[in-house]
């Protein structure tokens, strides 16, 4: 099955939309206390990204096998994911290695798209008092 999955993160939160043939899941969580208002932005969409994969997966909404088609609304993202660009930052560089832990175990087939930030769908789940 191949899913669309949006998320985005500012300093207090995370959010997610998975969009597939089944009806479509949103979430969003405030930031653990740890982490709330000390992370930048980039920082807060690695979280999204892997705590919504791992959501979706925990709620049998991602199979192993599956395609995840990954909406990008940072070009700096895009250049780390797809063009293996480094970064100096050890806090992203973590989180990608449990990104791709996940891909890898569940055998995931991703696709990264790079998107305006006006098409990213989770970024209104921000903006809600949940």
């Amino acid at each position: 099955m191949e899913h669309t999955y949006y998320f985005d993160g500012n300093q207090k939160k995370i959010s997610w939309i998975i969009e597939s043939s089944q009806p479509r899941s949103e979430e969003s969580r405030i930031h653990a206390e740890y982490f709330y208002d000390i992370i930048t932005i980039e920082q807060s969409k690695y979280i999204a990204l892997h705590v919504g994969i791992f959501w979706g997966i925990g709620r049998f909404i991602i199979k192993n096998g599956d395609t995840v088609k990954v909406m990008l609304d940072l070009k700096t993202m895009f250049d780390r994911l797809v063009e293996n660009k480094s970064t100096n930052d050890t806090f992203i560089e973590k989180r990608i290695k449990f990104i791709d832990q996940i891909i890898r175990q569940r055998n995931l087939g991703v696709r990264y798209q790079i998107i305006d930030p006006l098409e990213n769908k989770a970024a209104k789940l921000l903006l809600s008092n949940n």
